[in-house]
Protein backbone atom coordinates (compact mmCIF):
# COMPACT_ATOMS: atom_id res chain seq x y z
CA UNK A 1 0.00 0.00 0.00
CA UNK A 2 1.41 3.41 -0.98
CA UNK A 3 2.39 5.86 1.71
CA UNK A 4 0.12 8.83 2.34
CA UNK A 5 1.18 11.86 0.23
CA UNK A 6 -0.25 14.22 2.86
CA UNK A 7 2.90 13.55 4.93
CA UNK A 8 5.05 15.46 2.42
CA UNK A 9 6.24 18.62 4.19
CA UNK A 10 5.65 17.22 7.67
CA UNK A 11 8.44 18.13 10.12
CA UNK A 12 9.25 16.32 13.33
CA UNK A 13 10.51 17.88 16.58
CA UNK A 14 14.26 18.47 16.90
CA UNK A 15 16.29 15.73 18.50
CA UNK A 16 17.98 16.12 21.84
CA UNK A 17 21.44 17.64 21.29
CA UNK A 18 24.25 15.24 20.44
CA UNK A 19 27.58 16.36 21.86
CA UNK A 20 30.41 15.79 19.40
CA UNK A 21 33.54 14.58 21.17
CA UNK A 22 37.15 14.42 19.98
CA UNK A 23 37.33 10.71 20.73
CA UNK A 24 34.18 9.96 18.71
CA UNK A 25 35.65 11.88 15.78
CA UNK A 26 38.95 10.01 16.08
CA UNK A 27 37.19 6.64 16.27
CA UNK A 28 35.05 7.45 13.24
CA UNK A 29 38.03 8.66 11.19
CA UNK A 30 39.89 5.45 12.04
CA UNK A 31 36.85 3.31 11.20
CA UNK A 32 36.53 4.85 7.73
CA UNK A 33 40.29 4.80 7.17
CA UNK A 34 40.73 8.57 6.85
CA UNK A 35 44.11 9.67 8.24
CA UNK A 36 43.51 13.43 7.77
CA UNK A 37 45.26 14.97 10.80
CA UNK A 38 42.53 17.62 11.14
CA UNK A 39 40.35 14.79 12.49
CA UNK A 40 42.72 13.76 15.27
CA UNK A 41 45.20 16.57 15.96
CA UNK A 42 43.97 19.85 17.43
CA UNK A 43 47.05 21.74 16.24
CA UNK A 44 46.64 20.44 12.69
CA UNK A 45 42.99 21.53 12.74
CA UNK A 46 43.93 24.97 14.10
CA UNK A 47 46.55 25.36 11.36
CA UNK A 48 43.65 25.00 8.90
CA UNK A 49 41.65 27.70 10.72
CA UNK A 50 39.40 25.49 12.85
CA UNK A 51 39.04 26.02 16.62
CA UNK A 52 39.28 22.27 17.32
CA UNK A 53 39.39 18.96 15.46
CA UNK A 54 36.75 18.55 12.77
CA UNK A 55 34.78 15.48 11.78
CA UNK A 56 34.91 13.64 8.45
CA UNK A 57 32.01 14.64 6.18
CA UNK A 58 29.99 11.46 6.73
CA UNK A 59 30.24 11.65 10.54
CA UNK A 60 26.78 13.23 10.83
CA UNK A 61 25.14 10.23 9.16
CA UNK A 62 24.64 8.49 12.49
CA UNK A 63 23.02 11.59 13.98
CA UNK A 64 20.76 12.35 11.03
CA UNK A 65 19.80 8.70 10.43
CA UNK A 66 18.78 8.38 14.08
CA UNK A 67 16.69 11.55 13.69
CA UNK A 68 15.06 10.07 10.58
CA UNK A 69 13.98 7.28 12.90
CA UNK A 70 11.29 9.64 14.23
CA UNK A 71 9.78 9.64 10.76
CA UNK A 72 10.13 5.89 10.33
CA UNK A 73 8.53 5.22 13.73
CA UNK A 74 5.52 7.46 13.07
CA UNK A 75 2.63 4.96 13.23
CA UNK A 76 0.40 7.25 11.16
CA UNK A 77 2.86 7.13 8.25
CA UNK A 78 2.53 3.35 8.12
CA UNK A 79 6.03 2.57 6.87
CA UNK A 80 6.95 -1.11 7.20
CA UNK A 81 10.57 -0.80 8.36
CA UNK A 82 11.20 -4.52 7.89
CA UNK A 83 11.05 -3.83 4.14
CA UNK A 84 13.24 -0.69 4.18
CA UNK A 85 16.67 -0.38 2.61
CA UNK A 86 18.87 2.72 2.62
CA UNK A 87 18.78 4.12 -0.90
CA UNK A 88 21.00 7.20 -0.86
CA UNK A 89 22.63 9.82 1.33
CA UNK A 90 23.99 13.29 0.61
CA UNK A 91 25.16 16.28 2.63
CA UNK A 92 25.43 20.03 2.07
CA UNK A 93 27.69 21.72 4.62
CA UNK A 94 27.72 25.32 5.83
CA UNK A 95 30.77 24.51 7.97
CA UNK A 96 32.52 21.40 9.28
CA UNK A 97 31.30 19.62 12.39
CA UNK A 98 33.70 20.38 15.25
CA UNK A 99 34.52 18.75 18.55
CA UNK A 100 32.39 20.45 21.19
CA UNK A 101 29.40 21.03 18.91
CA UNK A 102 26.04 20.13 20.37
CA UNK A 103 23.96 19.21 17.35
CA UNK A 104 20.20 18.85 17.03
CA UNK A 105 18.41 17.58 13.93
CA UNK A 106 14.98 18.50 12.61
CA UNK A 107 13.66 15.99 10.09
CA UNK A 108 11.18 16.82 7.33
CA UNK A 109 9.61 14.52 4.75
CA UNK A 110 10.50 16.09 1.39
CA UNK A 111 8.97 13.59 -1.02
CA UNK A 112 7.06 10.34 -1.11
CA UNK A 113 6.70 8.48 -4.37
CA UNK A 114 6.00 4.98 -5.59
CA UNK A 115 8.02 3.23 -8.29
CA UNK A 116 7.43 -0.40 -9.32
CA UNK A 117 5.43 -0.92 -6.14
CA UNK A 118 8.25 0.38 -3.92
CA UNK A 119 7.67 3.39 -1.67
CA UNK A 120 10.51 5.91 -1.82
CA UNK A 121 10.78 8.39 1.01
CA UNK A 122 13.15 11.37 1.00
CA UNK A 123 13.88 12.86 4.42
CA UNK A 124 15.77 16.14 4.90
CA UNK A 125 17.62 16.59 8.19
CA UNK A 126 18.55 20.15 9.14
CA UNK A 127 21.41 20.11 11.65
CA UNK A 128 21.94 23.12 13.92
CA UNK A 129 24.46 23.69 16.69
CA UNK A 130 23.92 24.90 20.25
CA UNK A 131 23.83 28.53 19.01
CA UNK A 132 21.15 27.80 16.41
CA UNK A 133 23.70 28.03 13.58
CA UNK A 134 22.92 25.85 10.56
CA UNK A 135 25.81 23.38 10.16
CA UNK A 136 24.70 20.87 7.54
CA UNK A 137 21.69 19.54 5.69
CA UNK A 138 21.50 15.80 5.12
CA UNK A 139 19.17 14.01 2.75
CA UNK A 140 18.32 10.37 3.40
CA UNK A 141 16.49 8.24 0.83
CA UNK A 142 14.69 5.19 2.16
CA UNK A 143 13.16 2.56 -0.09
CA UNK A 144 10.40 0.35 1.28
CA UNK A 145 10.43 -2.67 -0.99
CA UNK A 146 7.13 -3.86 -2.34
CA UNK A 147 5.57 -6.80 -0.53
CA UNK A 148 6.12 -10.07 -2.33
CA UNK A 149 3.12 -11.65 -4.00
CA UNK A 150 1.81 -14.71 -2.15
Amino acid sequence: MALDQSFVGRSYPPTEPYEVGREKIREFAEAVGDANPAYTDTEAARALGHPDVIAPPTFVFAITFKAAGLVVADPQLGLDYSRVVHGDQKFAYKRPVRAGDRLAVTSTIETIRTMAGNDILDIRGEVHDQNGEHVVTAWTKLVARAAEEA
